[in-house]
């Protein structure tokens, strides 16, 4: 088996290897902790129960370890920007590479539009006289921007975002935690509130099944683990910098979700969490801390805009991954002298801009199935991970080389490729019992098969 090239085109500029270990680490930990823990926490807590949603972030987080550990060992082998799309293509057929690229790159997209408003929405908490599209003008440019200047620019400044989340997150857990053992007032008391709240409505108070319903939701929320993989083009030293960055990346994630939610399951009601768009505000709310409010105003604003930052870079690495490849036109694989590739990037920003357009003109219609499809998305990109990693060992034992030779290996293999598929598909079949989530289904199964359509006829016509 040849390795892969990270440039297919001669000529056209190349990819520079500028981020570091800490670098790749703060980008998948920033990917991971935004809006999805933020805001999306407390529609878990609603559904699952503040015990269930503790179980549901438990299997989320054991569900993305192992996502990783099989996306490391081709990560480190082939370091190619745009990585799990073009193992896919590779090992699985060149139309499923093709679909779960276009998929990722919806999903950011998306995002894209939304955070850029989402952004300007919260700016006005400040200044209410302004309106919303120049602030979401002013975040589109100066995350353009950022992503321009260089792959340096955009990890100084994701490290730099995800850093003040990073430290959000501790001071929540470590506050939370001293209201749960009456150390912090909580709700005018300094009575331990301890951990009756988990059970009080029992369990699982909408039934065990609940938790299996959620898991898109949770998958969701840990999504941007993967940049890992997409980032692999662009690090240095990717034998040691890629196992260091999952196996430390996991780790904390484990930390920061799983004691968040125990934090967040035990002050707060299941009706509290139904009701409230922001879980983080009403805690802080109720140990009376000042400000409240604008601190976890721009906490979320920061998370937004590291949101942004790392959706840009992905969508542009996965677009210009379908050029190298030959999916798209040569035209957009071109890159500039500071290592961007600048005519991806460009279009990408036209995708989100047009999510953005869709979101305020046709929310119904369009946006919601662009929505749809992004949630649907994260699972079905992970999904291929493992089903590439199959493909991956299979075509290594054929070329008649040693598993030895491997300089990173998923332990316990083939056993934990054949989990996550059986975990991550039954968390899509779970989907058609809830009614907030269907649409996932219902218009992500056709745009898969849109593509796979779409790219057979291409081959087709390519033939002759």
């Amino acid at each position: 088996m040849q390795e892969l090239e990270n440039h297919n085109f001669t000529n056209q500029g190349e990819l520079k290897r500028k981020m570091s270990s800490r670098h790749l680490f703060m980008l998948s930990l920033g990917g991971v902790i935004g809006t999805g823990l933020f805001l999306s926490s407390g529609y878990t807590i609603s559904q699952a129960g503040p015990f269930g949603a503790i179980v549901a972030y438990l299997v989320g987080a054991l569900v993305v370890y192992l996502v990783m550990l099989c996306l490391g060992e081709m990560a480190v082998q082939m370091p190619v920007s745009g990585s799990f799309g073009v193992y896919a293509s590779k090992f699985i057929s060149p139309a499923a590479g093709f679909s779960v690229t276009w998929l990722y790159w919806i999903c950011w997209a998306v995002a894209l539009g939304t955070e850029f408003i989402g952004a300007a929405i919260l700016m006005q908490r400040w200044f209410p006289d302004i309106e919303i599209w120049v602030f979401a003008t002013f975040f589109a440019g100066l995350i353009f921007a950022i992503n321009a200047l260089s792959v340096r620019a955009f990890a100084e400044a994701e490290f730099f975002f995800s850093s003040i989340k990073v430290i959000a997150i501790v001071v929540f857990i470590v506050l939370g935690f001293g209201a749960i053992f009456g150390f912090v007032s909580f709700d005018g008391s300094n009575e331990a509130v301890l951990f009756s709240n988990l059970t009080q409505n029992g369990a699982f108070p909408n039934g065990a099944f609940a938790v299996l319903t959620v898991m898109l939701a949770v998958n969701y929320a840990f999504s941007g683990t993967e940049l890992i993989g997409i980032a692999a083009g662009e690090t240095k030293d990717p034998d040691t910098t890629i196992p260091h960055a999952i196996k430390t990346t996991v780790f904390r994630l484990v930390i920061f979700f799983v004691l968040t939610m125990i934090v967040l399951a035990s002050l707060l009601s299941i009706n509290e969490a139904g009701v409230t768009q922001a879980p983080f505000v009403v805690v802080f709310d109720k140990m009376d801390i000042p400000y409240a409010a604008d601190i976890m105003n721009f906490v979320v604003l920061t998370a937004i805009l590291s949101a942004g930052n790392s959706g840009l870079y992905a969508c542009s690495r996965m677009l210009w991954s379908l050029s190298n490849e030959g999916m798209i036109s040569s035209w957009v694989v071109k890159i500039d002298n500071r290592g961007v590739p600048m005519r991806a990037l460009v279009l990408s920003m036209v995708g989100a801009i047009l999510a953005l357009v869709a979101s305020k003109f046709a929310p119904d219609t369009i946006f919601i199935a662009l929505v749809s499809i992004a949630g649907f998305a994260v699972v079905g990109v992970w999904l291929s991970i493992p089903i590439s990693l199959l493909g991956f060992r299979k075509q290594w034992i054929k070329d008649g080389k040693s598993l030895d030779e491997l300089k990173f290996k998923t332990p316990f293999f083939p056993y934990i490729p054949y989990i996550v598929i059986i975990i991550l598909l039954l968390s899509l079949v779970s989907v058609a019992w809830d009614s907030d989530q269907r649409a996932g289904l219902i218009f992500g199964l056709p745009f898969v098969g849109f593509c796979y359509l779409y790219h057979y006829l291409k081959s087709r016509c390519k033939r002759g």
